[in-house]
């Protein structure tokens, strides 16, 4: 039996990162897989926006904002999204293909799911992307673009990829919108125009926006997470009955 473990966290979104440079710390043998919820709003910055997670910082109430090794733009975690974090060894078979084939499996496999719960869901690839229309004005923000391999329906995007890569070993990571995120207070919270919360919630889409009604977390994740043990040829440490949802570590 693997270390791979069938656990959704509940957690910040530092605590998300800090499990990511923790495992990239020494050479990882064997994959590992988490699944996050967030108790509450976040935003995780890409690791160019230093600048930008600056000058958000300034101010009175503000939520956890953390900058995240990895590039691409700003991202608004909370309840709404379901994320993944996949740790693989850098000589693992699903990296063969490099960097942009790596994601391939990924996407299509959480839009293979979104497919069964009747969301016509499709992980798109390098070709339509570069043929997609793009707003330029959205991109500090990862749901503002589309990457190869990402999850659209109609065009819209519900689902984010990530990686990074280290010598140690390579993160693979996605973020599911299973409901609408609030545009409007990212927005407002990095000084942005109110009518690039709009074009965002134009540009993006959710699961409770395709069924009516947003997924349980816990429904989903065990779903995932099953589908995901079965493709890394790991076997969970609970039974296939049953997902843990532990308490985060410090």
């Amino acid at each position: 039996m693997g270390t791979l473990g069938p656990r959704l966290e509940v957690v910040s979104c530092a605590q998300e990162q800090r499990w990511h440079e923790a495992l990239l710390e020494s050479p990882v043998r064997e994959p590992q897989l988490r699944l996050w919820t967030y108790r509450a709003p976040g935003v995780v910055f890409g690791c160019s926006q230093a600048a930008v997670l600056a000058r958000a910082r300034k101010g009175r109430d503000r939520p956890e904002m953390v900058l995240r090794r990895s590039g691409g733009g700003a991202v608004l975690t909370g309840p709404w999204m379901l994320s993944t974090s996949i740790v693989l060894p850098p000589e693992h078979r699903l990296l063969g293909g490099g960097t942009v084939s790596s994601y391939r499996w990924l996407g299509a496999l959480i839009a293979g799911l979104l497919r069964d719960m009747s969301i016509p869901a499709r992980a798109l690839p390098p070709d339509e992307v570069r043929h997609a229309p793009a707003n330029a004005a959205l991109g500090w923000a990862c749901f503002g673009g589309l990457s190869p391999w990402e999850v659209v329906v109609d065009g819209k995007k519900i689902v984010g990829l990530a990686q990074l890569r280290r010598r140690n070993g390579v993160l693979l990571t996605s973020g599911t919108l299973l409901a609408r995120p609030d545009w409007h207070a990212l927005c407002a919270l990095l000084d942005r125009p109110d009518g690039e919360a709009a074009a965002l919630g134009s540009a993006t889409t959710s699961c409770e926006e395709q069924l009516g009604a947003a997924p349980l977390v816990e429904s989903f994740a065990l779903e995932l997470q099953q589908m995901l043990t079965d493709v890394l040829g790991e076997f969970p440490t609970t039974p296939r009955g049953g997902l843990s949802v532990a308490a985060p570590q410090a």
